[in-house]
């Protein structure tokens, strides 16, 4: 099987069975989902959503939160990974949306990578979410799972390369939905110690599958 095919063996697959795939992140508006993107940082979602519904009620806009204190949010966020560097950073991209952007959350990922707390990862998430922009966020889930599958080489050893392979293949217009394809399928069935691979609709192409189960028998 060529990379192209394997492709769009797996395109087919995710456009049938997941075909409306967002993120399990809940938000109203673009303020929302960059400090639940930041809350995020190595904590599942569903902690970060029970989280979230109080501080957007305390600081209903960049602006609120761009006037607090560390010891007035830190609470708020306490229970989250990281708490006193996310505080921190909260509050340094707020003040800065509201300083350098007019308040308004950029669009780029060139400029949202100035804001504390947003490194490429983050601001490809809140561009291809917000704007369905053609940029690719890779977390550990969408790495382990690109690589099982074979849809980037072994030399993909970084995030960014990981990257730079899977915008080359898939189509424009759909980076931003594969995007959590890949997430999903890692976080609910390609997992990492112990994936659900009887589960999963990808063993004929999968690489991780015929090495685990098909080759050894």
């Amino acid at each position: 099987m060529t990379r192209k095919e394997r492709y769009a063996a797996v395109i087919n697959y995710f456009q049938e069975f997941a075909p409306e795939a967002e993120t399990e992140l809940v938000y109203d508006n673009p303020y929302q989902l960059l400090v639940a993107v930041i809350l995020s940082a190595q904590c599942t979602d569903k902690r970060v959503n029970l989280t979230t519904p109080a501080i957007f009620e305390k600081y209903p806009d960049v602006y609120a939160l761009s006037k607090t204190s560390f010891d007035e949010l830190f609470p708020f966020i306490k229970s989250i990974s990281y708490p006193n560097n996310k505080t921190k950073h909260l509050i340094g991209m707020a003040q800065q949306v509201v300083n350098n952007f007019n308040g308004n959350i950029p669009m780029t990922v060139d400029e949202l990578i100035q804001l504390p707390g947003v490194g490429r990862k983050t601001a490809n998430v809140i561009t291809s979410v917000i704007d369905q922009q053609p940029n690719m966020a890779v977390d550990t889930h969408v790495f382990r799972v690109s690589h099982r599958l074979g849809l980037v080489s072994k030399n993909a050893t970084t995030p960014l390369a990981v990257e730079k392979e899977l915008i080359k293949y898939i189509p424009r217009e759909l980076v931003h939905k594969a995007h959590h394809w890949l997430i999903l399928h890692g976080r609910y069935i390609c997992l990492a110690r112990n994936p659900k691979c009887e589960d999963c609709g990808l063993q004929d192409i999968c690489l991780y599958f015929r090495a685990n189960y098909v080759d050894r028998k």
